[in-house]
């Protein structure tokens, strides 16, 4: 017995009703009836004209490079793209979106979090000013058709079998990541391949390359040719590490900074104590109008953000520095701790940025982020 929406084979998930039988492992999305016939939903045909695209700027000859490659493998196989961040990953899916598009095939860019699925819903429709681009998440679900589709991976459960063309961003972050259900969600609901777009791909990923189960393409140059910044670590105790970070934030005060910290608890506490000194703003899952204080935090010419990891990836603040707080914490991975470092130095204006971790121990973790830093710079060389 199998589901057919999130693919769960496991006897004791399943339950029979007086329907019949059904799965309980993916409850939260519906019922799944395991004996009635699964059917895609009805979708509208793409317009005429949705492939038409325009780029706010070219593409480098690196990224066009692996544009052009993505959009010629794709008919054939799954695709992982691992770029770095700053590289510019939507950007090297445009070709491949326009190509579907083209040949009136649906496509889905899915994200796991409902932030970045709105920014990026906007970004995409200026590319493509004749498609029509929707944005499916939380509070955004009355309407679920479109040209592209940019919804989280949790709205996946909507598009049985629906898509030619399923983008997946940032498939080792939360809460996709390690979740079975929306792995096997994410599967059923695309009927041709699926990009994977990550600049920390997971063992799973590079396994799936090494077994030649999908391509595997790399680009570690960011388009303003600039290497991304290498983190410093100060190590010491906490008082002398508070001082280290006043002075890290006068020393950074003309540019917008990001404190990542590795709790709500210690956001809070980081944000009442800075509070005293400066203006600053704070951001964690409890926020209540985290879009509202993101959009308060990029007005500000240089203004001061705490945050935990909720805004560790897809948030793009242009000349930004970065400090993590207690970088050490057993809380962060190295793949998070490269995704925040990759916060900084994505601008054209300031390509080199400052990426400052500030420590309590001696962390691996902390080492091997700075070491794979390193080595994707020396790659791209």
């Amino acid at each position: 017995m199998k589901c057919p929406r999130c693919l769960n084979t496991d006897p004791e998930y399943f339950y029979k009703g007086s329907r019949g039988w059904y799965c309980r492992r993916c409850i939260s999305f519906g019922r799944a009836m395991i004996e009635e016939e699964t059917e895609s939903p009805k979708l509208a045909e793409i317009a005429d004209g949705a492939q038409e695209y325009t780029l706010q700027y070219p593409l480098t000859p690196a990224q066009e490079k692996i544009a052009v490659q993505c959009a010629q493998l794709i008919d054939d196989t799954s695709v992982l793209i691992n770029a770095a961040c700053g590289c510019g990953k939507t950007e090297l899916v445009v070709y491949s979106i326009a190509k579907m598009l083209k040949e009136k095939k649906k496509v889905c860019f899915a994200i796991p979090r409902r932030q970045v699925v709105l920014e990026l819903r906007e970004r995409l429709a200026q590319y493509f000013p004749k498609a029509k681009v929707i944005a499916v998440c939380g509070g955004h679900t009355k309407e679920t058709d479109g040209d592209l589709i940019i919804c989280t991976t949790h709205q996946l459960y909507r598009y049985y079998r629906s898509f030619d063309l399923l983008i997946l961003d940032e498939p080792d972050a939360f809460p996709f990541y390690g979740n079975d259900v929306l792995h096997g969600i994410a599967e059923t609901s695309c009927r041709g391949h699926t990009i994977y777009l990550t600049a920390t791909p997971d063992e799973t990923l590079c396994q799936k390359a090494e077994r030649h189960e999908l391509v595997q393409l790399n680009l570690f140059r960011r388009p303003h040719g600039h290497p991304i910044p290498v983190p410093r670590m100060i190590l010491g105790p906490r008082l002398f590490l508070l001082a280290q970070l006043l002075i890290w934030i006068h020393r950074c005060r003309d540019h917008p900074r990001m404190i990542f910290a590795p709790s709500i608890r210690t956001a809070h506490i980081l944000h009442r104590f800075l509070s005293v000194f400066m203006k600053c703003f704070l951001c964690s899952s409890h926020t209540q109008n985290r879009d509202q204080v993101i959009a308060e935090f990029r007005k500000q010419k240089a203004g001061i953000i705490i945050a935990t990891t909720v805004l560790e990836r897809g948030v793009t603040v242009p000349g930004a520095d970065i400090c993590v707080w207690n970088a050490d914490s057993g809380v962060f991975s190295e793949a998070s701790l490269i995704q925040m470092a990759g916060r900084a130095g994505r601008s054209f204006q300031y390509p080199d940025g400052d990426v400052l971790f500030l420590c309590m121990s001696k962390s691996s973790l902390v080492k091997a982020c700075a070491k794979t830093i390193e080595e994707a710079n020396a790659c791209a060389v």
